[in-house]
């Protein structure tokens, strides 16, 4: 019997490990846009690169294999993947979206969806009686993101899965946060899960992509008529270095989740946060459920500092991390969800839904787990005290 090997290993020994024609060690770039004819009649398997390309066809085929699925596909960016799977709908057609979801989403869904005819509904998806009561008899799409951005609020997949199923509906995950490296969505019978391979797949912050994966055949022929009617692929430079980037995915991940770990625990009991949101602290409402349907807790986390001024004056003398929207890269990003992933969403639907203007997200990196405590602690101790601080421990 063949072993079967472990994540890590498939990351690196797979069938793109080596080119089947010269033994390189490393995928090569195809740049051809046309590819000739041998036969009137009778076309090759590549004919124009918006169809397909074969350094594409390696990450698309090496995405499907980690995730569990028969069909990959590689797009021009995560919106682009995310666009391109709504594109599945149609006029009069509904989509329940979990209520805290990337502000590009947000967007996507409210002003463009919306022009074409598609409703939709925002709702807590930690709350499964509340997926339950929204479903309409027009629900084609129960859309998550789970961890969520920017709150990292956790879903139940499973449960929002076997509602979605009993109600004929299709179910898109957002897996960017975790990774196949540590959640298997299609494993838990989620239809296609999407991702910004921008972040953690490439993690080097100098790729913008986007990638699918189906578990069914004919779904996927069907996102494979958009993906090459739509035309939104991505190119081949750049899926040479997410294919490049999947390499280190898992001692990435690794040590930096283990950071992340231990910069939320660092928060949590410092006395000018307020509230600090990682699945891997005990105390969160989710540390249970994603216990049970994912290998981790992730890299990332968001904390809450009193007000807006608290939050400049943290950036403001902070020195490791770089402030900039994006995360999942090999140096730790600090970002402003107010002005940055979530400036798309009215200042009232933020605070609705608890994104604060003193909230920061972080994207832990590689560095030292103890130089950014450090850093963190020089950068709180520019930040005034408040009198509506509640350390939470």
């Amino acid at each position: 019997m063949e072993r079967e090997w472990s994540f890590s290993t498939k990351l690196l020994h797979n069938e793109w490990k080596v080119d089947r024609h010269t033994g390189a060690v490393s995928v090569p770039i195809q740049h051809a846009s046309t590819f000739h004819q041998f036969d009137f009649d009778s076309f090759g398997k590549y004919d124009y690169s918006r169809s397909g390309n074969p350094t594409r066809e390696a990450l698309e085929e090496t995405i499907a294999a980690l995730e569990g699925g028969v069909r990959g596909f590689a797009f021009a960016s995560g919106m682009a993947a995310i666009s391109t799977a709504f594109l599945l709908l149609s006029r009069g057609d509904h989509v329940l979206v979990t209520e805290d979801v990337y502000g590009g989403t947000y967007r996507m869904i409210t002003e463009v969806l919306t022009r074409f005819g598609i409703e939709h509904t925002f709702v807590d998806m930690t709350d499964l009686n509340a997926v339950a009561e929204n479903i309409r008899p027009n629900t084609k799409v129960i859309y998550m993101e789970t961890p969520s951005n920017p709150l990292l609020k956790v879903t139940d997949i499973q449960g929002v899965v076997k509602l979605a199923k009993a109600h004929g509906c299709l179910t898109f995950l957002d897996n960017t946060f975790m990774t196949p490296a540590l959640q298997r969505p299609l494993d838990l019978g989620v239809d296609i899960v999407l991702h910004s391979a921008t972040k953690f797949l490439a993690g080097h912050s100098d790729v913008v992509a986007g990638l699918a994966v189906v578990k069914d055949e004919e779904l996927g022929k069907e996102l494979y008529k958009l993906q090459n009617a739509f035309g939104a692929v991505l190119g081949v430079q750049d899926a040479w270095l997410v294919l490049r980037g999947l390499k280190t995915l898992h001692v990435r991940l690794k040590q930096s989740s283990e950071s992340a770990a231990a910069i939320a625990q660092y928060l949590a009991c410092h006395p000018k946060v307020e509230e600090v949101y990682y699945p891997g602290l005990e105390n969160h409402p989710g540390h249970d459920i994603q216990r049970h349907q994912a290998d981790g807790f992730g890299a990332v986390l968001s904390f809450r500092l009193a007000d807006e001024e608290a939050a400049r004056t943290f950036v403001r003398n902070v020195r490791l991390p770089v402030f900039a929207v994006s995360l999942g890269a090999v140096e730790s990003i600090l970002s402003h969800p107010a002005k940055m992933s979530h400036a798309a969403m009215p200042k009232e639907e933020r605070l609705r839904r608890g994104i604060t203007d003193g909230l920061l997200r972080l994207s832990v990196g590689l560095e030292d787990v103890n130089d950014l405590i450090a850093d963190f602690e020089q950068a709180l101790s520019f930040v005034n005290e408040h009198p509506s601080v509640v350390p939470t421990r």
